[in-house]
């Protein structure tokens, strides 16, 4: 071991620097100062942190990742899912069954007496029950299905009254169809079933198969025969085309295809001005708008026959 001279003390002095430097870094060794520039792993999370989707993500999605993955390996066990579901399905049951929620009546407005117990019937509700278990939209789809129900609205309002509001459908027409009578509303609908015409002899009445779909044309030709109302018994359909308009004495008048009501209002017009329909007229065609025809009574041909000197018997004029 070397004596610690003066030469030997520097020497140790320039490595125990030189040490210091290095562990310093090259901006140490170099001036003897700390570069302040930062190092680059610093430079990349200065970076990034400056970027909006890297701090809600942050801030955000690595929170909400950490409760997920706490969540789902709590979850893992079939016991401890178990566990919560009865808890939470016990608390919703609890809130459902408390007494304000609870349904115990019926009120049924805009209904006849008949049709709101068969509104009832239809509804088949085990009361009383929470108001969370009622299927208001099915329940409406069940009374609307009736004939008589228009439409339906229902609601439950305080006090535990389940409301329904309805619209009965009002009668408009009779149909006959071979033995079966029943009543249609204005456009056609079903209302109820007859059992004999006079029930309804305030109602005009239609016949034959497709008369229910053409109800609405059939309101307007009885407007136009407002004149000859006392007259009228009541329309026929034709071959589901067209109608018949059947009078007292046995006279019908035959409306076209097309443009019935227009037809019918010529008519009425010519009937106000020449009373035309008074007359011994059997049959009144209109199905040709170009050449109409008039066939007279039998008896009135041959009276007209006899007058003119002639003896057979039918024809038109």
């Amino acid at each position: 071991m070397q004596p610690l001279n003066a030469d030997n003390r520097y020497r140790v002095y320039d490595r125990a620097q030189q040490r210091s430097a290095d562990q310093r870094g090259p901006a140490a060794r170099a001036g003897g100062r700390r570069d302040p520039a930062p190092s680059r792993w610093a430079y990349r999370m200065q970076r990034l942190w400056l970027t909006p989707l890297f701090r809600v993500g942050f801030r955000v999605g690595l929170p909400v990742f950490l409760v997920a993955l706490i969540a789902g390996l709590y979850l893992r066990d079939d016991a401890r899912r178990a566990q919560l579901t009865g808890v939470f399905t016990g608390v919703v049951d609890k809130f459902q069954a408390r007494p304000e929620f609870r349904v115990s009546l019926v009120s049924i407005e805009g209904a006849a007496p008949d049709l709101a117990e068969a509104i009832r019937a239809r509804l088949k509700l085990n009361l009383p029950q929470s108001s969370f278990d009622l299927d208001l939209d099915a329940a409406r789809t069940r009374i609307e299905a009736l004939d008589a129900v228009a439409t339906a609205e229902l609601y439950v309002r305080g006090g535990g009254v389940l409301q329904v509001l309805i619209t009965e459908r009002v009668p408009a027409l009779v149909w006959r169809e071979g033995d079966r009578i029943e009543m249609l509303d204005a456009t056609g609908a079903r209302v109820a079933g007859l059992t004999a015409r006079d029930d309804r002899p305030d109602l005009p009445l239609i016949a034959g198969a497709g008369a229910d779909r053409a109800a609405a044309e059939a309101l307007d030709l009885f407007t136009i025969a407002q004149g000859i109302t006392p007259r009228v018994r009541g329309l026929v359909r034709m071959g589901d085309r067209r109608w018949d308009l059947v009078l007292d004495r046995n006279q019908k008048i035959m409306l076209p295809e097309q443009n019935a009501p227009a037809a019918l209002e010529r008519l009425m017009a010519l009937d106000k001005a020449e009373d035309l329909l008074a007359r011994d007229i059997f049959t009144v065609d209109l199905r040709n708008e170009q050449r109409p025809v008039l066939r007279l009574a039998p008896n009135a041909i041959n009276e007209r026959r006899n007058a003119m000197g002639v003896k057979t018997s039918g024809g038109e004029l």
